[in-house]
């Protein structure tokens, strides 16, 4: 899929919050994945098809892919590829979360340009750390979910992931399996930030309630 940050991204979440925005949401990601016990790995998750220990690795790899974008190595594959050995998943993934905080963190990295292949093309460093956001939003939900506890993150941080999810293209060819985002779900009236942000990338929230 190509897209470029004026099709996914507005004004909005470019300021100076985005990193400290990303960093909680990363944060609570790492807290929930920490709650999961020996037995809770090989549990469906709301990723379609992926265990608890899949959709873990694919975070851990997405962490270290995004790093890698912000220190100017995005275009090397290697970088994304999930991790081989996934015998202690949250140990993986706490891991992956603090490389990507750190190279957020990093003087000048918000104006670098990030490579992201999954996107198809490079993206000023905010808007891609505004990509990373709502995807931890969402997997930090889907973590939770499938634990059948609370995810914890303020309404701005909340705010700011719907402002992303609005503006990624919901066209039926560009969403499902190959591309970055699932197909998207109505969104009812009055639906809050986090669970119009699920929707419009694809997860139906209350079947997991029902679930748990």
């Amino acid at each position: 899929m190509t897209v470029t940050g004026a099709d996914i991204t507005g004004a909005d979440i470019t300021g100076a919050d985005v990193v400290e925005w990303d960093r909680i949401a990363v944060r609570e990601a790492v807290r929930v994945v920490d709650l999961a016990a020996s037995d809770d790995w090989e549990r469906d998750t709301p990723c379609a098809g992926w265990t608890l220990r899949r959709l873990v690795a694919h975070m851990a790899a997405q962490h270290h892919g995004f790093a890698a974008a912000a220190r100017g190595a995005g275009q090397d594959a290697a970088r994304w590829r999930e991790p081989e050995d996934m015998s202690e998943p949250a140990g993986v993934h706490r891991s992956a979360a603090a490389d990507v905080l750190d190279a957020f963190g990093e003087p000048g990295a918000g104006e670098r340009e990030f490579t992201l292949p999954e996107l198809g093309g490079s993206f000023p460093g905010r808007t891609a750390i505004g990509f990373h956001l709502v995807d931890y939003v969402v997997h930090a939900w889907d973590v939770a979910a499938t634990l059948g506890v609370a995810v914890e993150l303020p309404d701005d941080v909340l705010r700011a992931a719907l402002a992303v999810a609005r503006r990624v293209p919901t066209d039926p060819a560009l969403r499902g399996p190959g591309f970055a985002f699932a197909p998207t779900v109505d969104v009812p009236a009055g639906a809050g930030p986090l669970n119009e942000t699920l929707r419009l990338l694809g997860r139906v929230p209350e079947d997991w309630v029902a679930r748990n």
